[in-house]
C-alpha cells in the first residue's frame, strides 16, 4: 500500500519556484536614496568641523557662522544653498516639522530663522551657536523646540 502514512517511503517535500523579475526603481525612491547620500555626507562634513570657531559671516574653512556652516556642509555634497539662513528657508521646497525631521535637515530657529542647524539624527544637531563659541554638537533640549522656526530637506 502507497502512501504517507503506511509507506516504508516517506514523500518527498515539493518546493515550487517562483520567477521574479527585477524591478526598476522608481525616480522617486531613486531620488530619496540620493538625498539621503547625500544628507549623510553633509553631516560628516560638518561634523568634521566641530571645534573650530564661530565667526560672524564666516564660511570657513576655519571659522564659521550657522548659515556658513550648513552651507559648506551641503555643497560638500553636491548642493548649493543660498548665503543667509533666512534665503536657505525661502529656497529650499520640502519643508519638515521637528517630528519629521531626519539626518541632514535643516532645521530653523526664532521668530525671523535667524539660526540655522543641521539634524545629525538621533535628537542631535550640529550648529555654530554665537561669538565666542564653537561649532558644537548638541542634544535638542526644550528650548530648542520651542524656538523652533520651521526646518526644510536640501537635496531633493
Amino acid at each position: 500500500m502507497a502512501g504517507p502514512a503506511g509507506s516504508a517511503q516517506a514523500a518527498s517535500p515539493q518546493r515550487a519556484t517562483i520567477a521574479t523579475a527585477p524591478v526598476a526603481a522608481t525616480t522617486s525612491t531613486s531620488r530619496a536614496a540620493r538625498q539621503k547620500k547625500k544628507a549623510a555626507y553633509a553631516v560628516n562634513y560638518a561634523a568634521k568641523q566641530i571645534g573650530d570657531p564661530y565667526r560672524y559671516g564666516g564660511s570657513g574653512p576655519g571659522s564659521w557662522d550657522c548659515s556658513g556652516l550648513v552651507g559648506a556642509s551641503w555643497r560638500k555634497a553636491g548642493v548649493k544653498l543660498p548665503r543667509t539662513s533666512q534665503q536657505m528657508y525661502r529656497s529650499v521646497k520640502k519643508k519638515v516639522s521637528w517630528k519629521g525631521a531626519v539626518k541632514g535637515d535643516l532645521l530653523f530657529f526664532y521668530g525671523g530663522r535667524t539660526h540655522v542647524g543641521i539634524y545629525a539624527g538621533h535628537g542631535y544637531m550640529i550648529h555654530a551657536p554665537s561669538s565666542g563659541k564653537r561649532v558644537k554638537k548638541i542634544k535638542l533640549t526644550s528650548y530648542y523646540k520651542r524656538n523652533f522656526n520651521g526646518g526644510v530637506r536640501p537635496g531633493l
